[in-house]
């Protein structure tokens, strides 16, 4: 590196005499840099260390009102993000025990009283190319890490996009468009804005819940596309829907699938205690769960699949209705509700106290 790139950096002297700082002052400039400040009282120093931020200091152990170590102590506070401290001690005090002392508070090199004029020049441009590659390395591994972010937020959107695939490849066998899982994702979105969840869980639990049927890979043909009605064996194969979805999401740590799976397991459960697959009893069923139920059936009942027609938007309502506290949560039928009027007035959702995080 050019010397003439040194000549630059900021150089301060923190000396309580002042012929020692003329003396350093003076080496220093005699040797091309250019841009030096000198402190005789430690307590103005740190005033303006922030704002300065010097590429090297050139710290004096035994001055009044602090000592070097103690302007190390708060030096180490201030530039707490700092790679390294860019302090030279001067001292004439040459023992172990304050050269340990001095090392140990971050201290990176001595100057011994009486100065030697080549050590004095080689010592300071040795800190600052030291400091110069700590930053260079720091920025270096800042932007590693910014690019690994980008590559496993990338491989994130690709594992969903995947997943999202095989949903839509799931519902195209009993739902020709293909689009029940969108509209049960914005349905979903709308109940939950609507019980006052926050930006963020909302728009997770719209990602999350298209996912729910994914289980349906799992189920035959011939069952999930009869026509007539199921025996009770194919109607417990049917089940198994929810286990096989919530086993394929639920490998994953991300937030996104470990709330796919729970859906993915619980959205047949039924506030009564009569579904499935495990039976939970009201708030026994994740909330992401008891959301999802209402969406996915209102979505449903009002659009045809192979086994039954569509029902009217009236008679899916009703329906709703009539299953507010057998089927459905109460206050997630509410929140439908709400979420149809707050579409058609644009009023805001109310706040919601309970959350629907996966457990542990």
């Amino acid at each position: 590196m050019s010397s003439e790139l040194f000549h630059t950096a900021l150089i301060a002297i923190l000396d309580d005499q002042p012929t020692n700082t003329q003396v350093l002052e003076q080496l220093l400039r005699k040797h091309g840099y250019t841009n030096i400040v000198a402190y005789h009282d430690p307590r103005r120093f740190l005033a303006d260390a922030i704002r300065l931020q010097p590429e090297v200091i050139l710290l004096d152990l035994h001055m009044p009102h602090l000592d070097g170590i103690e302007v190390l102590r708060h030096l180490a506070r201030l530039w707490s993000e700092m790679p390294f401290l860019p302090v030279i001690v001067l001292t004439a005090d040459v023992t172990n025990a304050a050269r340990r002392q001095a090392l140990e508070h971050g201290a990176r090199d001595f100057i011994s009283k009486p100065f030697d004029m080549i050590e004095v020049v080689l010592r300071v441009r040795n800190v600052i190319e030291m400091g110069r590659l700590y930053q260079a390395l720091r920025h270096h591994n800042q932007e590693l890490e910014a690019r690994v972010q980008e590559r496993t937020q990338a491989l994130e959107a690709a594992q969903i996009e995947l997943l999202e695939c095989l949903a839509r490849a799931a519902e195209y066998r009993d739902d020709d468009t293909g689009e029940h899982t969108q509209r049960v994702g914005a349905l979903t979105a709308a109940i939950a804005m609507a019980l006052g969840l926050p930006a963020g869980d909302v728009e997770l639990l719209r990602r999350a819940a298209p996912l729910h049927d994914i289980g349906k890979i799992g189920i035959p043909d011939a069952i999930l596309l009869k026509s007539s009605a199921l025996t009770a064996e194919e109607f417990e194969l049917i089940k198994t829907h929810t286990l096989i979805g919530a086993d394929i999401l639920g490998w994953s740590r991300f937030s996104l699938l470990q709330v796919a799976a729970e859906i993915a397991l619980a959205h047949h459960e039924r506030w009564d205690g009569s579904g499935y697959p495990h039976g939970l009893v009201g708030s026994a069923i994740p909330l992401a769960g008891r959301i999802v139920a209402v969406a996915d059936v209102f979505d449903a009942l009002t659009h045809e699949r192979p086994y039954k027609s569509a029902w009217s938007e009236a008679q899916a309502l009703a329906e709703i209705e009539r299953q507010r506290g057998r089927q459905f949560d109460p206050a997630v039928v509410d929140a439908f509700f709400r979420a149809r009027a707050d579409a058609a007035s644009g009023a805001a959702p109310p706040a919601a106290p309970e959350s629907y995080r996966p457990a542990a």
